[in-house]
């Protein structure tokens, strides 16, 4: 009877021993390769850059292993090509090559620096096409897809920006565009006592996200301002520096559309989300994950109204002169 609970008890022993060399040896053995894809379009740009990585997993401290480029980085050069589609033909694939930039800062994430590689094509993107992405690497095919975000037109301002009164930014909507993001720039020139030289400055003003109804295009849409908070932004970021003399110069407004998957992607990772919610997961890359997208940006730039450059010379103590 002795002999038999002794038998019993090294029966569990052995259990609970190979029970957890299993568990140990699983920690690593299911280990898949993950490609992380992030590239954004837009046929205004030179330069079209995607970047590829891939997940790691070992032993240690993750935030470590990133900052080893070989942990991240493939030891090859992955086969990465773009094709367009327009009017039902297919375009010439662009084929993408490797640079590696070397002004990556520390601080800019808790990956590696100053090298960064790179997947780029200086080939011009069609504005009226569709395009895919295919990536191959050893052992898989990782594809993605993304409609470009075509041009469209501020409508407001036009040939002058006027802050006296409250005013509004306006556009039509872009074909493929969802998320408008609105941007004032004021540029000024300075002059400081005993300072010979006279510099160029700005001062840059969010003024807030419009989205469209649809991505069909041509939807008219608007983003109020203050004149008043204009001025008071002004105020807040110039100093009243003894004898300085400014001028103001044109006002760029910015209006910046990003596709239904590129705004899908910001209000999924925007951390609005709260402590009891389980934070999804976008992404549209298949095979891997990440985010291949488009986006474009248009610019007006005016001159301030007189009457509202006059306001400000006559208003304000912060050194602005009418030019001579």
């Amino acid at each position: 009877m002795k002999k038999n609970h002794t038998i019993f008890l090294m029966v569990i022993l052995l259990a609970l021993v190979l029970s957890r060399c299993n568990n140990k040896v699983d920690l690593y053995a299911n280990y898949k390769e993950i490609t992380v894809v992030y590239g954004l379009l837009d046929y205004e740009n030179d330069t079209t850059w995607i970047k590829i990585t891939k997940a790691f997993s070992g032993p240690g401290n993750a935030l470590d292993f990133a900052k080893n480029p070989d942990s991240s980085n493939y030891s090859y050069k992955l086969a990465v090509n773009l094709t367009g589609r327009k009017n039902g033909i297919n375009l010439s694939p662009i084929v993408f090559d490797t640079i590696t930039i070397h002004n990556k800062k520390e601080g800019d994430s808790v990956f590696y620096f100053p090298n960064q590689l790179m997947y780029f094509s200086t080939t011009h993107l069609n504005p009226e096409a569709s395009y895919s992405l295919k990536i191959e690497t050893s052992k898989k095919t990782i594809t993605a897809s993304a409609n470009m975000v075509r041009n469209f037109h501020i409508t407001y301002p036009v040939r002058f920006i006027s802050f006296s009164s409250n005013k509004e930014i306006k556009w039509y909507s872009a074909v493929n565009g969802k998320r408008y993001d609105a941007n004032i720039v004021f540029h000024y020139q300075e002059l400081q006592q005993g300072n010979p030289d006279t510099l160029d400055k700005s001062i840059a003003w969010h003024l807030g996200v419009k989205h469209s109804q649809t991505t069909d295009g041509q939807e008219q849409m608007e983003i109020g301002y203050s004149g008043d908070n204009f001025y008071k932004l002004l105020q807040s970021h110039l100093k009243q520096l003894p004898n300085v003399q400014r001028w103001a110069g044109n006002v760029d407004v910015y209006v910046a559309c990003a596709s239904q998957d590129l705004d899908t992607y910001i209000q999924v990772n925007n951390g609005t989300f709260g402590l009891l919610t389980e934070i999804p997961i976008f992404t549209n890359i298949n095979g891997g994950t990440g985010l291949f997208a488009s986006r474009h940006t248009v610019l007006q730039s005016v001159p301030m109204t007189v009457t509202s450059e006059r306001k400000l010379i006559e208003n304000y103590n912060l050194g602005f002169k009418f030019k001579q």
